[in-house]
């Protein structure tokens, strides 16, 4: 396969493997040199990871991302400055909960939630990533975000372990989420598992090629006058649009697509000349 073709599919990340390596896997399957995926996976964690090959890469932003699901088990009792399994620094036992209280806690979060990141995530601070600092031992403090947590599902009890299924919007932790829920349980706990199941319309399929117009977060327009000027990447006119009003937009130039934000009486170019193959 060329190191030039342009491709978008979805991979499965297996437990075990930074994002980074797994990527370098695939390109190593495919024989490709310039790849890049969308939405890290801690080490920890498995499932949906979405790749790009070629100029598909500059396609990120613009894609049907959102929401997030996820299932994932929450190890009651446990400890860990990482907020998962991989830095186990103490174990409690613990009573059994009452399934009700459990229940209850993971339904009280739907809605907008306002949180603090892990520590140990790849926020920048000052222009490092949190878990570099932390890993340093370098005193810092993150800033709290907020999420929308669209649906949030009891799974299954076996204790010491709860499983719960959960759509979220794009940015959101899910260690910490489940750091609010042993709060609400007025215990200790830590993720032992995570399992990204989907990516808004992104799921996995063994690889397959997909149609980066059909993922596309944006309204299609149409330029009426010589595609020509939109290929040459000329200075465009609001009015020479069939679609005028403000937004982001995809233009399909058959071989080729472009991006276009109409903002006013001003048109400007997001992307340009994406070859599509």
């Amino acid at each position: 396969m060329s190191s030039s073709i342009n491709r978008l599919f979805v991979v499965y990340k297996p437990a075990g493997i930074g994002s980074n390596r797994y990527l370098s896997r695939i390109k190593r399957e495919f024989k490709v040199k310039k790849a890049g995926f969308s939405g890290t996976l801690d080490p920890f964690a498995k499932g949906v990871l979405i790749i790009a090959f070629g100029q598909y890469t500059k396609l990120f932003q613009f894609l049907k991302k959102a929401p997030k699901k996820y299932r994932a088990t929450l190890w009651l009792g446990a400890y860990s400055d990482t907020l998962d399994i991989e830095k186990v620094s103490q174990i409690n036992q613990i009573k059994k909960l009452d399934l009700s209280d459990i229940k209850k806690a993971i339904s009280s979060l739907k809605g907008d939630i306002t949180y603090l990141p892990p520590k140990y995530s790849a926020k920048k601070i000052d222009g490092k990533r949190a878990y570099e600092l932390a890993r340093g031992d370098v005193e810092f403090e993150l800033k709290s975000i907020t999420s929308t947590i669209y649906d949030i599902n009891f799974i299954h009890y076996t204790h010491p372990f709860v499983t719960f299924d959960i759509t979220i919007s794009e940015g959101g932790y899910i260690r910490s989420i489940a750091q609010i829920i042993t709060k609400k349980l007025d215990c200790i706990g830590t993720l032992s598992a995570l399992e990204r199941v989907s990516e808004g319309e992104f799921i996995y399929d063994d690889k397959r090629e997909l149609n980066p117009l059909e993922y596309l977060d944006l309204k299609e327009n149409f330029y009426l006058k010589n595609i020509e000027d939109l290929l040459l990447g000329k200075k465009l006119k609001v009015d020479d649009f069939k679609e005028s009003k403000d937004g982001d937009y995809f233009i399909n130039l058959d071989t080729m697509m472009a991006v276009i934000t109409i903002e006013g009486d001003k048109v400007t170019y997001r992307l340009n000349g994406v070859k599509l193959c």
